[in-house]
């Protein structure tokens, strides 16, 4: 009989839960609009909290899951606390503090990880690991955040870049690929120290990384082929493609734009990366991560593609027009579908888990997915991305 009781480890969800929600609200009043808690430092964490306390805490539960070790777990519970902090009355001090400290704890799951499986889609991973440790700690030294946006953006993006390339294996790609992979995941940290130094050179650099990065990957990738199928490997293909291309365009505005530390590049920039290609590819995964995590079925169901569907048209009004155009009631109303969008995901999502839940243990078996590269548990090998998790 299946056991579907919610494993002890949901808890550290809940903090990024928290940050989540204070990341929204935090988007509003960055926005200029009504928001339920109207705190003054909630826009001025609003990256951070977003960044290392919501996404930051779900990439170190998931490895430190898939490590399995009790002190691996200090990562996220770091992380959630520090974001918690953040939008606490305590000191800022504190909240970076933990950030910092959760951010090197990531880093020591990377070398376990490494120990068991010396693969390049880890080195990838472990590369994003160190930009997040370098966010942290030049926040907490008083560098301002729009300069750490080419960290923030290489910490998520070349996580997500490992894991893709731990599935290319599936599809057996040419060598080249994951050298090539891993190699611009190096150029990302040199281009980020030169964005640091020299702006005017760095973020050109790092935004021809970027597209190079994208291209390799894209043209890779079995989302190109699970597009053409049906039921849940069609919708994290689609994610992940639509992912793709906004990360193309946060390449192509650092490569045309050069270093845009405020106003509409900045505002396209930012939420291409971390709307656009991370959030997409957190609703692909969702329905793998969940279950891997928290124990429970997370079921895919076709209105999923609804807040998938939001979360692109409303980024396209708020970038493509608002942004391109210089238009801010575009960028209002752009922004307040991203929240709807996300907000929709997750009652969506908690729908699909109580669904499950009620069906009982004895619910007949789901048909296998056409292409389980995209779904299926990998082999005893692989332990760096979410593919590697294991209830």
């Amino acid at each position: 009989m299946e056991n579907r009781r919610v494993a002890p480890r949901s808890a550290f969800l809940l903090p990024a839960g928290v940050a989540m929600l204070a990341g929204l609200d935090g988007a509003l009043l960055l926005l200029g609009l009504p928001a339920p808690v109207d705190l003054q430092r909630l826009p001025e964490v609003h990256g951070p909290v977003m960044v290392l306390g919501f996404v930051g805490t779900v990439v170190a539960l998931e490895r430190a899951v898939a490590v399995g070790r009790r002190p691996g777990f200090a990562a996220p519970l770091l992380l959630g606390a520090g974001g918690l902090a953040l939008i606490s009355p305590l000191p800022r001090v504190v909240g970076q503090w933990g950030l910092l400290l959760g951010a090197l704890a990531l880093g020591w799951l990377y070398t376990r990880v490494w120990r068991r499986q010396p693969a390049t889609a880890v080195a990838v991973q472990a590369t994003g690991a160190a930009l997040a440790v370098a966010a942290a700690a030049l926040w907490a030294s008083g560098v301002s955040i729009p300069h750490l946006a080419p960290c923030l953006a290489g910490f998520l993006v070349l996580t997500i870049a490992g894991e893709r390339l731990e599935l290319l294996r599936v599809a057996a790609p040419p060598r080249g690929v994951e050298d090539a992979v891993l190699v611009l995941a190096l150029g990302w940290c040199a281009a980020a120290v030169l964005a640091l130094l020299w702006p005017a050179v760095g973020y050109p650099v790092l935004g021809a990384v970027l597209l190079l990065l994208v291209g390799v990957l894209m043209r890779h990738d079995v989302a190109r082929r699970t597009v053409h199928s049906t039921g849940l490997p069609r919708f994290m293909a689609v994610a992940m493609l639509s992912g793709y291309l906004w990360l193309a365009v946060a390449g192509g505005v650092w490569l045309a734009a050069g270093p845009v530390l405020s106003g509409t590049g900045y505002d396209a920039v930012l939420h291409s990366v971390f709307l656009g290609f991370v959030m997409s590819m957190i609703m692909a995964r969702a329905p793998v991560i969940l279950p891997a995590v928290v124990r429970r079925p997370l079921p895919y169901h076709p209105v999923m593609l609804a807040p998938l569907a939001l979360l692109h048209v409303s980024l396209a009004v708020r970038v493509l027009i608002g942004d391109a155009h210089d238009v801010p009631v575009a960028v209002q109303i752009g922004g307040v579908g991203n929240i709807v969008a996300r907000l929709g995901f997750l009652v969506v999502a908690a729908g699909s888990v109580v669904r499950a839940g009620r069906c009982g243990p004895d619910r007949p078996a789901r048909p296998r997915d056409p292409d389980p590269a995209l779904t299926r548990p990998a082999g005893p090998t692989v332990v760096a991305g979410t593919i590697g998790l294991r209830p």
